[in-house]
Formats: structure tokens, C-alpha cells, sequence
């Protein structure tokens, strides 16, 4: 019987994405997504995990009416040991209910960069078969600041952001990634840029060429 994964989306554009809804068909995970700014959260206690999916926080991170449901809904599935994935601001709203700060990244991080497993992360069951360095999909200008508090552990880095992905020591089940991975197929690559690049025009000192972007997502499918 197939495992239900209720899926927190931020926005329109930023859904699950083929990667990740080609992992939970492997998996036998039904993913049920839910608008999180015009639809109310379901019960909770109906799904075996939890997925909050990545969105936009401003330079003042400015809290949205619906943060504090979806927080106490993270709060729950660590509660109850179910497994929970955070991608973007599911990443950093996993790491404010833990204790830590989010705030402005030294950088906009977009596009393709390396990530570095720490040591942490090289024993994680979510990349103990990767290799150490790895292709992280980078869409955001805020991050979960340090230091961490003990509840959390660093899994990767990268030269665009020191915390790249958290776990709860000795509860691997829960993750945060502050990569968007699971976009990263090219025709998603593609929404993103199409969705949000007026956000990227409105950075100051960072340049995108689109094309440069959809080029790396190609090399990136062929390793």
C-alpha cells in the first residue's frame, strides 16, 4: 500500500518537480500536495510524512499569515518521528523550529554551483552513496544562518552558502536541503527562470544568462 506524503506548495509555479515526484513513484509515496496561501492545512495525522516545498522570504523576512500553521504542522511531524523533507524555505522553517536564524545569505545563490559533504553528510542514508562533491540547483538569497544550534546538523556546504542541508542527529528521517535538486530537470530550470526571473533581474551585481542556465541543467542530467 502506497506510503501518503501530504506536500506543502508555497507557490504556483514552485511544485514538486519531476525528480521528486519520480523518486516517490520508486518509493510508493502518493504525494498530495496542498496551496498552502489559499487552501487549509488537512489533519495531519492521515499521512506517514511530511514535504514543505521552497518559496520566497524578503530581505526583512517578512513572515506570511500561513508560516506559523505550516511550523506547527513541522513541529508535529517531528513530534510524532515521521519523516519530513524541507526544500528552500521548507529548509529554513525546519531550522527556525529548531532554533537556528534565518537572514540574508552573503550572496544570491542561483543556478549550478558544488556542494561539499561534510562529514556528517558522507554517513547520511540520504547521500552516504554520492560522491563527496556533488551539483546543487541554487534558487534563493536568504539561508539558515550560523551557528547552529545542537539540534541540527550540517550535512553540506558550499561556497554560495554554508548551510546547504541539516538532519536532526540521529534522526536521519528528517532532512532540510536548501537546494532545489528535485527541479532541476530542464524543463523545470526553465519554469523557474520563466516564473521568477524578474527576481533575478532585480539583484544587484548578479548576472543569469538563461541560456547558461539551461545549459548546465543538461550537463548536469548526463552525470
Amino acid at each position: 500500500m502506497p506510503k501518503r506524503f501530504l506536500v506543502l506548495q508555497q507557490t504556483l509555479w514552485t511544485g514538486p518537480g519531476l525528480y521528486l515526484q519520480q523518486a516517490a513513484k520508486h518509493c510508493n509515496v502518493t504525494l498530495e500536495p496542498v496551496r498552502v496561501w489559499k487552501e487549509k492545512l488537512p489533519d495531519f495525522t492521515r499521512y506517514n510524512g511530511l514535504i514543505v516545498l521552497g518559496g520566497r522570504i524578503d530581505e526583512n523576512h517578512t513572515s506570511m499569515p500561513y508560516w506559523e500553521d505550516e511550523k506547527a504542522l513541522i513541529r508535529q511531524a517531528i513530534a510524532s518521528d515521521r519523516p519530513y523533507l524541507g526544500i528552500g524555505l521548507g529548509h529554513q522553517l525546519l531550522a527556525e523550529v529548531q532554533g537556528a536564524r534565518i537572514g540574508k545569505n552573503y550572496c544570491a545563490s542561483i543556478g549550478f554551483v558544488d556542494g561539499h559533504l561534510t562529514k556528517d553528510g558522507r554517513e547520511h542514508p540520504a547521500f552516504q552513496h554520492l560522491p563527496t562533491t556533488i551539483p546543487l540547483f541554487k534558487w534563493h538569497d536568504q539561508a539558515v544562518l550560523e551557528p547552529l544550534p545542537k539540534s541540527l546538523t550540517v550535512l553540506a556546504t558550499s561556497v554560495e552558502c554554508q548551510v546547504e542541508a541539516i538532519s536532526v542527529p540521529g534522526r536521519p528521517h528528517i532532512l532540510g536541503v536548501q537546494f532545489v535538486n528535485h527541479a532541476g530537470d530542464c524543463a523545470d530550470v526553465e519554469n523557474y527562470w520563466r516564473k521568477d526571473g524578474r527576481w533575478i533581474s532585480s539583484l544587484n551585481g548578479r548576472y543569469v544568462n538563461p541560456a547558461e542556465l539551461l545549459a548546465d541543467s543538461k550537463k548536469t542530467i548526463k552525470k
